[in-house]
């Protein structure tokens, strides 16, 4: 049985630009077959949007929160939304 899609959106808070964090996190998604972006926004923080199986989803948070990404993470705020499909790949923005 394949799970629905859904949408994770984390918000990543913390030195998490500029250290390699996007680019990290598109490759743990890529590995997870996660499609999506991560963006950074102009206060400092980076937006991860991914798309697909909610135990993979869960897993890409996992591993943002784990205190093993580039730079530091202080602070990963989520929603969970239904997916919304037209996405291709996972790119850094």
């Amino acid at each position: 049985m394949t799970e629905t899609p859904v949408r994770l959106s984390a918000w990543a808070h913390g030195q998490v630009q500029g250290v390699g964090f996007r680019w990290w996190t598109r490759s743990r998604a890529l590995e997870l077959g996660l499609t999506g972006y991560a963006r950074n926004h102009r206060d400092g923080r980076v937006h991860v949007v991914a798309e697909g199986p909610r135990t993979a989803c869960e897993t890409l948070l996992s591993l943002l929160r784990s205190g093993d990404t580039p730079g530091r993470v202080d602070l990963v705020v989520t929603d969970w939304l239904d997916a919304q499909g037209g996405i291709i790949g996972f790119e850094e923005r």
